[in-house]
């Protein structure tokens, strides 16, 4: 199926320095937008796993961690969280490159003269760079994909230079150092990996001898082993026991656990995430495929005018689409053989990878009903390589509609006019910049500083226990062993200074994780009717009807031996992030809000001249609330901020929601006693209320 190539084109030297402009055009737009700080999600994960070389959350991501770390190491004269942001953005940048660099190859046969085809090649990359996923996710290291679709562009352009080498020059090193980059980029994550097909494809076209000669063979099965040996680092970095330690994979089988992702107890492709694995579940079907693949549409249509309103969204997504599909029929018209590595590519980063991720209905997917759960939040970033890549079809389609244009005028038009038919047809590559104006609220990040915000004040000497990760038995094994850190008052926010609180000497548990054979605590106790039982001084009553399941989980049976072991030696907290957690435990009657966190007290809350009882919100410490909310913490202030289109990222504007109900509580509690102080928290609440999908007037965040 090799497609003839005309000489000169492939005599013609890439253009490399080309290719370092458009690169160094989309880093000066991701560094101007970049977040100055951490955000939320995984992004304080993975900036604290790079400075901790530590293990982040399955599959643990060594090379990202590697790269990282030593990227941190730079002295560019920023903080640490926006310096591991900034490697997001140049892995980034320097894709945009390579994408432009491969459709300025696949478009020598369409348009001849260079200057035109690299302007075209732009277009494509800017659509690329710009679409809103990219573009988002280019200016904060929330994720690891930035560094895999890197690598997708890099092999993709290493197999098309390979394939360019006359049969007679060609070698195979260029093929063994494209194994050696897919066996090296799936430790950092196996979306990397995804490039193999398209490659695969390529080579077939070209030359397919090349993939069963020996010395190929052995050399890829040793840079195979290479490139994959960097997951090694995982265990031995666990045996030094960072900070961040994840998994903690000090053996053989916890390696496997980590980067087969067990933690997460990832469903089989063939089963409906919906439902428990078993004879009982109703499979993969069509279709739920069909759902799925309408999730991917969603997430399409944000991509090229995430500011405007849903209609005109769609709109843009229909016109973008339409001219990558028009650009991919004229590539399989002038280049078969690239034209099916490209379409490989882009089945194996859509459908395929799709049907391979097998998700629940997308986060805000308008389909509700029993069975029917859908994710924790918008998942679009696990697409970001196919919205890169179809900037490329983007450009030929844009090349074709200019040849259409000047086709059209020429006949009517002499020879003298004809050379003049670039300016008007030049009119279309305009296009390209749409994603750029449509996307310019939503995507950029550097105004936003909420995740920092929302963390100041909170004390280094508490420990927080996070109730997802407490039923692995290495979290609370962890939690266990290290001590918290020791209070210092000189750093502390004004009202702490002048106490003092004394490291706890002992464990959290008395008896659990301590390191005997016996010390563990079970995955769950069936629960098949209410039980009462005493936490100390506490009576509990724990009712499967309001727990909402017939047991308790490992992570209930940890928080309940705490609050056992612990009542009266230290302070106990509930973060309102765990909503009505608590309550389900049968702890109600023992709880005082203080602000953002529910304090444990020993005995059931009788009201005073502190803590007062106020309807449909319970017990207050109106005092220790006001100075938290008004004193210590910023996140509130931040959270009020006037956003053009709200708070974009729906799925965590419950990190604003806590805020909301915290200043509708305390105006409550302060409208007679403090009204400047309660009419203040009356304006914040409003402020940060209208940033949400909860805002009388529906928000201004945009519709999902």
């Amino acid at each position: 199926m090799t497609d003839a190539q005309p000489p000169d084109i492939l005599a013609e030297r890439p253009p490399y320095l080309l290719a370092g402009l458009v690169a160094l055009g989309a880093l000066v737009l991701y560094v101007l937008t970049l977040a100055p700080t951490t955000q939320f999600w995984d992004a304080s994960e993975y900036i604290t796993a790079a400075h901790a070389l530590g293990i982040p959350h399955p599959p643990g991501n060594p090379l990202f961690v590697i790269l990282a770390h030593a990227w941190g190491l730079l002295p560019l004269g920023v903080d640490y969280a926006r310096r591991i942001n900034l490697f997001a953005a140049v892995t980034s940048a320097a894709t945009a490159g390579l994408w432009f660099l491969i459709a300025e190859r696949w478009l020598r046969p369409m348009v001849a003269p260079a200057w035109r085809r690299r302007l075209i090649a732009a277009a494509g990359a800017v659509v690329g760079a710009t679409s809103f996923t990219v573009w988002n996710q280019s200016v904060v290291n929330e994720k690891v994909y930035t560094l895999s679709v890197l690598t997708i562009a890099l092999v993709i352009w290493l197999a098309v230079r390979w394939g360019d080498q006359p049969a007679s020059t060609r070698r195979d090193h260029a093929l063994v150092l494209i194994v050696y980059l897919l066996a090296l980029t799936a430790t950092n994550h196996l979306m990397g990996v995804l490039a193999a097909p398209a490659v695969l494809v390529y080579v077939l076209a070209t030359d397919p001898r090349a993939l069963v000669r020996p010395r190929f063979l052995v050399a890829a099965a040793l840079v195979v082993a290479v490139g994959t040996s960097v997951n090694l680092f995982i265990p031995i970095r666990a045996h030094f026991d960072p900070y961040l330690n994840q998994g903690e994979a000090t053996t053989w089988p916890a390696l496997k656990a980590v980067l087969a992702r067990e933690q997460f107890g990832k469903p089989s492709v063939f089963d409906n995430p919906m439902y428990p694995a078993g004879p009982d579940n109703p499979g993969h079907t069509l279709v739920l495929y069909g759902q799925q693949l309408l999730n991917y549409v969603q997430y399409f249509t944000w991509q090229f005018g995430r500011d405007w309103l849903p209609g005109l969204q769609r709109a843009m997504a229909v016109l973008f689409g339409a001219l990558g599909l028009l650009g991919a029929r004229r590539h399989w018209r002038a280049d078969r053989r690239a034209a099916l590595a490209m379409t490989t590519l882009m089945l194996t980063l859509t459908v395929a990878l799709v049907f391979y991720l097998n998700f629940k209905w997308g986060y805000s997917q308008p389909f509700s009903g029993p069975g029917l759960e859908h994710e924790v939040r918008e998942r679009d970033y696990f697409f970001i390589g196919s919205f890169a890549a179809w900037g490329v079809w983007v450009g030929m389609g844009i090349a074709t509609l200019m040849t259409w244009m000047e086709e059209a005028v020429a006949g009517r038009a002499g020879p003298p006019a004809r050379a003049r038919l670039w300016a008007p047809s030049a009119v279309v590559l305009r296009l390209a910049l749409v994603p750029l104006a449509g996307n310019r609220f939503t995507a950029p990040r550097n105004d936003e500083t909420l995740a920092r915000d929302y963390a100041h004040g909170v004390r280094r000497d508490v420990s927080v226990l996070v109730l997802s990760l407490a039923n692995t038995g290495w979290y609370l094994h962890q939690l266990q062993r290290r001590a918290p850190a020791t209070f210092d008052a000189s750093a502390a926010p004004e009202l702490y200074r002048g106490h003092a609180w004394p490291r706890p000497a002992t464990p959290w548990m008395s008896r659990f994780y301590l390191g005997g054979p016996a010390d563990t605590l079970p995955d769950y106790v069936p629960l098949a009717q209410p039980a009462t039982g005493y936490l100390g001084s506490i009576a509990v009553s724990l009712d499967p009807g309001r727990i909402g399941r017939p047991y308790l989980m490992r992570s209930d049976l940890a928080v309940l031996q705490i609050i056992k072991d612990e009542l009266g030696k230290r302070p106990i907290y509930f973060s309102t992030s765990t909503g009505n957690y608590p309550d389900q435990l049968g702890l109600s009657p023992y709880l005082v809000g203080e602000g953002l966190v529910r304090r444990v007290v020993p005995g059931p809350v009788a009201a005073n001249a502190n803590v007062r009882l106020l309807e449909g919100r319970g017990f207050v410490n109106v005092p220790r609330s006001a100075a938290l909310l008004f004193q210590v913490y910023r996140g509130g202030e931040t959270a009020a901020r006037p956003r053009p289109r709200g708070w974009i990222d729906v799925p965590s504007q419950n990190s604003l929601i806590g805020y909301v109900f915290a200043y509708d509580t305390i105006a409550a509690a302060l409208r007679e006693s403090d009204p400047a102080r309660a009419a203040r928290a009356v304006a914040l609440r409003d402020a940060i209320l209208a940033n949400t999908t909860y805002a009388p007037s529906g928000g201004r965040a945009l519709d999902n």
